[in-house]
């Protein structure tokens, strides 16, 4: 096994870090066994289970005004989306672990680039474990909950997270513990896996810059590459969760009036187009590479093809029937016809992401919403329109 196989092996996307490093340390986790399930049972049992436990002593878990299991953006965030950003971490480093071995094991990195290709892994490491950037995420994240207790200070009504008083709105105990611990965990886990992403990103963008050995006839249809152009598949768990939470939002402007049945399709063609945006983005880095393959490759394919024509015709014809010489005549005849290469080069993609993958990102994305748009709009109408979105 050569220095880049035991890099890239090393390359494991959920370790590393100080959050990784404090679980570590409690006990949650082994570096051998992620115990995903149990985890996620722990942080959901924290982030909406406290609260339940809260709003219940306090008479408004279930009834009362806005009870606390009646409220969707609760299900979705504190439930479904801090329980798979935790489920997802194996799915995820497996995956993008697998996809980099082909660039190895073909392979598609020309012997040249092999130690390169290592400091890149390295470097990506290295910014997978960065202290700063989790502390980022933190800061972000308790920025965005003071943001949310600033407006449940401002409404008007009482709910399981606020009581109305003469003297204005106050948080009853199970919002002090959503906006304290619920809130900041679940926006520290959505931006430390977008962090994380990231990572990934800019270490295809560094491997885009070194020698690649592709060939515009691989059966892929894509020099080689399409493997790479698969990876968005294994976040299909984190797009569904970060979907249900802006279903939950799109279902409560619903409830309350403010989202217009109009506008409803246009907030889900940005949803999508974000969504696929995030994926597509870090595989662009290759659409430079393929292009300039496809040039060069029908370049040089329409060199041959003409000397192959010509000398073709001199053999069929004893002559070329346009401006023939002396000199290419006495050449040899022996010239390989380009044509199939040529074909292969016309019609190969230049973008990676292939069809399964973008209807498995499309549909979670969209699933969620649709669902959402369910309680105001018929069916069949709304799955026309997500289908009309995604070009099906």
């Amino acid at each position: 096994m050569t220095h880049l196989d035991d890099e890239m092996e090393r390359f494991r996307l959920a370790r590393g870090g100080p959050f990784y490093e404090l679980q570590q340390r409690l006990g949650l986790l082994r570096e051998n066994a992620l115990r995903a399930g149990p985890r996620a049972l722990l942080y959901v049992g924290i982030a909406w289970g406290v609260p339940l436990l809260l709003a219940g002593l306090a008479g408004n878990a279930a009834g009362g005004e806005k009870p606390y299991l009646l409220d969707l953006g609760v299900w979705a965030r504190f439930v479904i989306a801090v329980g798979l950003f935790i489920l997802m971490e194996r799915q995820i480093e497996q995956t993008l672990r697998a996809k980099l071995r082909p660039f190895v094991r073909a392979p598609i990195l020309a012997p040249q680039s092999f130690e390169p290709a290592a400091a890149a892994v390295v470097h990506a490491l290295e910014q997978r474990d960065s202290r700063l950037a989790e502390t980022i995420c933190l800061s972000i994240a308790i920025v965005a909950s003071a943001a949310s207790l600033l407006r449940l200070l401002d409404v008007q009504t009482a709910s399981w997270a606020v009581r109305i008083s003469p003297d204005g709105a106050s948080l009853t105990l199970a919002g002090w513990w959503t906006v304290l611990i619920s809130a900041p965990m679940f926006w520290f886990l959505l931006l430390r896996s977008l962090w994380r992403h990231f990572v990934w990103g800019g270490l295809l963008r560094a491997l885009a810059a070194l020698d690649l050995r592709l060939v515009v006839t691989h059966p892929d249809g894509k020099g080689g590459l399409a493997f790479i152009g698969e990876y968005p598949g294994a976040y299909t768990t984190f797009v569904f969760a970060v979907s249900c939470c802006v279903a939950a939002a799109v279902a409560q402007e619903f409830l309350t009036g403010s989202l217009a049945v109009t506008t409803y399709g246009v907030v889900m063609g940005i949803w999508l187009a974000m969504v696929l945006g995030l994926f597509a983005f870090p595989l662009m880095v290759f659409r430079k590479r393929l292009v300039a393959l496809k040039k060069r490759t029908l370049e040089v394919c329409d060199e041959q093809a003409l000397r192959h024509h010509r000398a073709t015709e001199r053999e069929v014809l004893g002559t070329n029937m346009s401006a023939p010489e002396q000199a290419e005549t006495a050449a040899s005849s022996e010239i390989a016809d380009p044509a199939k290469i040529y074909a292969a080069a016309q019609s190969m993609s230049l973008l990676l992401m292939g069809r399964s993958t973008y209807i498995a990102i499309g549909a979670a994305a969209l699933v969620p919403l649709v669902a959402a748009g369910a309680t105001q709009l018929p069916f069949k109408e709304i799955l026309t329109l997500a289908k009309r979105l995604m070009f099906l």
